[in-house]
Formats: structure tokens, sequence, C-alpha cells
């Protein structure tokens, strides 16, 4: 589709090129007393208009996009060619045209067409120059008979080639230049849609926090009293169990959705994080989330990173981080935890899982709160305190496919802040 309209406008832009060129000519024409031989160029510019006439009707059929566009900058050099011929060769200034089609070529279709249309424009212009020059191609006016050495000649032509191929870098640079700015755009608007998700979900969890947490708490403090109170069968101490347990599950989803917009001022102090990744660990296997068919490897063991940071941020990062991995290996399997620290002091944490994967939206959605996770069991809210935590500390998370299968997650802290470093947000 970028390609259609890169064609439409680069018909366009020669209409107007060679219409500029045809006013011009008729201006110069009617303003000197003197004839002026220029039925050649105006044939020139018919010639023109008939082509784009053809590449408007190859437009509309809108196939072969490549072949279309490659053919028509291959005849505008050719016309090119024909006008600084007209012109007089060297002594003419139309050889600039060609300039416009290494640009056409660069953003129609690529760097590399940038550069072999460059090529082409100084193989022809150099066959044009030289075969005026010896006498193959006769001048078409005496105007134009020029007795040029052959070392201007050759100076010419470098210098013509030389400019040819400055363009079609310098086109290429700003291309590129423009094309990452686009990108660093896009990414900037997706970080403000899920910076207003989180300010959303933050509002909605303190309304919910008050239409549903009260009530809740007793609910199940009302159950745990008449299990308590009464003599009751195994199969209604078990429902009045789960009961109990559901309200609990409740009540801590809603306690992740306060902490993403309202969170406690913290005590900061230095974490050692494989003491809490150990920690985090246990917790799971005492739940039985994490049991005997995981096995939890890496070098988290024997890594000795210690980070300025609230202790209970990072338990949090990592039971959600962990819960992930244990999710989407519903079978078992391994989940690989690394912690690196570069030379730049910026801390890598690492968690793979060799479960079923995610798919591409999908994991460009994983960090996004009020949405599903990728796992049947999971609302998406864990990832999205994983976000609003790592963002406290200026810092990235990465989610990359594994070429066999599961998914790796990779959390980018910054050079750990000092005591007096008032950067982290509280």
């Amino acid at each position: 589709m970028k390609r259609r309209k890169d064609i439409f406008w680069l018909i366009l832009l020669r209409l107007i090129i060679v219409t500029a060129l045809a006013v011009s000519a008729i201006i110069i024409q009617f303003s000197t007393s003197t004839f002026l031989p220029l039925m050649l160029f105006y044939y020139l510019i018919i010639a023109t208009y008939v082509l784009s006439i053809g590449y408007l009707l190859l437009y509309y059929w809108g196939r072969y996009q490549t072949f279309q566009a490659c053919l028509q900058i291959f005849f505008d050099l050719l016309l090119i060619t024909a006008f600084v011929y007209v012109s007089g060769g060297l002594k003419g200034s139309f050889y600039f045209l060609y300039i416009f089609g290494i640009i056409a070529a660069s953003i129609v279709l690529s760097k590399r067409a940038a550069y072999l249309t460059a090529a082409l424009s100084g193989v022809l212009f150099g066959i044009l120059v030289n075969g005026m020059h010896l006498g193959f191609l006769p001048y078409l006016g005496s105007d134009q008979l020029t007795e040029l050495s052959p070392g201007t000649v050759i100076n010419n032509i470098f210098i013509s080639w030389s400019m040819f191929f400055i363009v079609a870098f310098l086109v290429n640079y700003m291309k590129e230049r423009l094309r990452r700015t686009a990108e660093k755009l896009h990414f900037a608007k997706r970080e403000l849609e899920i910076k207003k998700r989180l300010a959303l979900a933050g509002e909605f969890s303190a309304h919910l926090a008050h239409e549903i947490r009260n009530p809740l708490a007793a609910i199940s403090g009302s159950v745990q009293v008449l299990r308590d109170g009464l003599e009751l069968e195994d199969k209604q101490k078990e429902l009045m169990d789960n009961i109990v347990e559901q309200s609990s599950r409740v009540s801590h989803s809603i306690e992740q959705f306060l902490s993403l917009v309202s969170p406690d001022k913290k005590t900061f102090s230095d974490v050692n994080l494989a003491s809490v990744v150990d920690e985090t660990l246990l917790l799971l296997e005492d739940s039985g989330e994490l049991d005997k068919n995981f096995c939890v490897k890496g070098n988290y063991k024997s890594s000795h990173i210690s980070y300025f940071g609230n202790t209970n941020q990072f338990k949090q990062m990592f039971w959600n981080l962990i819960r992930n991995a244990i999710k989407a290996s519903p079978k078992g399997g391994a989940i690989t935890i690394d912690l690196n620290q570069d030379q730049m002091n910026e801390v890598q944490v690492k968690i793979a899982d060799s479960g079923n994967g995610l798919k591409d939206e999908e994991r460009e959605k994983l960090v996004e709160p009020v949405l599903s996770s990728g796992f049947q069991s999971g609302s998406g809210i864990g990832m999205a305190v994983v976000r609003r935590i790592v963002d406290d500390y200026n810092g990235k998370i990465h989610v990359f496919p594994i070429r066999d299968k599961g998914t790796e997650v990779v959390v980018v802290l910054p050079k750990s802040p000092t005591r007096s470093d008032s950067r982290v947000r509280l």
C-alpha cells in the first residue's frame, strides 16, 4: 500500500517538474527576439506527458508495483539524458535532473536502488558527454560547440559521478533517520497509551476497592465464623474453605490493582536480588504452584548482585514474573532465572520458560493492564504491576520468543542509584 502511494506521488511530481520546464521554455521563447530551436525540447516534454499517462494506467491496474517503479525510474533516466543532450551536454545545466531520479529510487524502492540509479545515471551521462566530445553524437546548435580538453571532460564526469553517489548516500541516510524517528514516535505513542491505561486502571482500582473489598471481607469473615462455630460435614467444610480461598484470591487481585497507582511510600536499601529470588521460589513451592514438574535453573544462585531499592517491590516483581513462567508451562518444564550486570552497571533480570510461547500480539500486550496475560487463568494484572515497578526505576521490559518454544522476559534496570539519588520515584 505504501509503495502504491509512493508511485502515485512519483507520477505527480514528474508532471509538476516537466510542466515547470515547459513553462520556463515558453517564457524564455517569448522573452527574447532571437529564435531558439526548442522543438526537440517540446517533443521530450510531450513524450514525458504520454509516458505519465501510461504510468497512471499501470498505477490504476495496481499490479507489479515494484516493476512499475523500476520502469518509471529507468525511462526517467533516459528522458533526463535526452534533456541533457538537447541542452548541450556539459554546456547545459539539465544534468541536475538526475538527482530527482536518485531521490525517487531511494524513496520508492530501496537504498540499494538509489546507488544503482546513481551508477546508471553516471554511465548514461558519461556515454553522452564522451559521445558528444568524440563526435559520435552531433551538437544540435552552433552555440553548443565548445572545444574541451580530455582532462576537462574527465574531470566533469568524475565530479558528476561523485555528486550522484553523494546524493544517493545523503538521501539514504536521511531516509534511515526518518524511519528511526518514526519508529521512536510510534513507540512513544504506544508508551503513552499504556500509561493512560495504567492511570485508568488505577482509577478503576480505587472504585473497585471501595465497592468490593469491604463486602468481600465481611463475607469471608462470616463464612469463617460459621465454619468454626458449626458442626459441618466434610463436604460443607470443603465448600466454605473454597469460599474463603476464592475471597482471598479476589482480595489479592484488588491489592494488585491498588499498587498500580497508589503505592505506599517505600523504604529503600541494598537488596540482594538472589536472596529475593530464593525467597520467592520458596513461597511458590509452599503454595504448591512450583511443584516437582518444574526444574529451576540459571545463574541466580551464584549471583551476588545488589540493587538499591525497595525489597517488597522486588519481591512483587519476581513473584509475578515467575508465576507467569509457571502458568506458561501447564505441563511443567524448565524455568531459567539469570541475573547479570554489565560494564555500565545495568542489571538484567532474565526469566525464561519452556512453555507454549506467546503470539506476537500477545507479547506486545503482555505488560498492558486489564488485558489477558496470554494464559487462561491470568488477568494480566500481575505483569502490569511489574511494569509499574520497572517504571519506578526508569527500567525497561522486553519480551522475546524462544526459538524452540517458550518465552523470555528481560527486565533491564539502569545503574543502581545511591541513597542520595533522587531519581527513583517514590
